[in-house]
This record gives C-alpha cells, structure tokens and sequence, in this order.
C-alpha cells in the first residue's frame, strides 16, 4: 500500500480514482459521445463543467493512465484524447451504474435509452462495445463483420429525441 493511499480496499481504492464527480463523466463522454478534444467534451457536456475542471481532471486521467493525449494530426494545434484500456474495460461499469440509475432515480427517456439498451444487451453487448472502443481509441484492427454498437446507441438515441419530437 502506498503512503498515500487510506487503505487497500478495491471499492476505496476505485473510489480514490474516480471519486469526484467529473472523471467518469468525461469517460462517459469520450466512451458513448466519441468526444475526444478538448474544445467537445467542453462544449457538448450536457452537464456543464468548467473549462478550468475538464483540464484539472483530464490531467489527472492522463497521470493516471486512463486517458492517452496525442497531437491530432489534423490539426497542429488539437490534441486528441483516447481511452486506455483501463478505461475501456468501465464499459460493464457503466451498464451497471446505467441500469441502477433507471430502477431507482428519475431519469429522462432519451439520456437513459442507451443504458436501457446496454442493460438489455447484457455482456456480450458489453464486450462488443469495448471491441469497438479498443479499435477507435487504441487503434486494434477492426474484425470482419463486427457489430457497431456505437451506431446501434447512437440510432436508438436520435429514434427517441425524433419521438419526443
């Protein structure tokens, strides 16, 4: 155990890495939205962070090794964030945490259908999603015929805001 550290207990030690309130949203963000510069996860955050906490805390996942920065090159002066596969393996976590939320908290019809979705799709839904996420973000070829989960969420999404109207 490290000095800085209260105990060795898993949840505290988790808790230790993403206790605040932002972390797993910027994951989030970069997990479901594909939001990976800076300028995205700032503007698109439907929760409204600071400009001066989005740099606190992606600092601190980049320190942690759960984000990765790299020069974009698109652009000379973007950086593009990418999930590490710490972070890509939170996808059962946030199925989890998502599913949770519905049965017991007032949530909103569109922002909760991809965790319905996730939920209903259970581990083998799960593991597809981080196939994709580990080909986007750390560039693992793509296999022959697989399943776009990304897509199937985002259409699911876009279907229920068109509903709603």
């Amino acid at each position: 155990m490290r000095d800085d550290q209260r105990s060795g207990c898993p949840i505290n030690l988790s808790l230790e890495v993403f206790g605040d309130r932002w972390s797993l949203i910027i994951i989030r963000d970069m997990m479901f939205g594909n939001r990976r510069h800076f300028r995205e996860l700032l503007s698109h955050n439907q929760e409204g962070i600071a400009s001066n906490i989005l740099s606190a805390r992606l600092k601190h996942l980049l320190e942690l090794g759960m984000v990765t920065k790299a020069d974009d090159p698109s652009h000379k002066q973007k950086a593009i964030y990418s999930l590490t596969e710490r972070a890509i393996e939170l996808v059962p976590v946030f199925a989890m945490l998502g599913a949770w939320g519905r049965r017991h908290l007032p949530v909103s019809r569109d922002l909760s259908i991809r965790a319905q979705l996730l939920e209903e799709g259970g581990p083998d839904m799960w593991e597809a999603f981080m196939e994709e996420l580990r080909t986007q973000h750390l560039g693992t070829p793509k296999k022959p015929g697989a399943r776009s989960v990304f897509a199937e969420l985002q259409e699911a999404y876009e279907r229920v805001l068109a509903e709603a109207g």
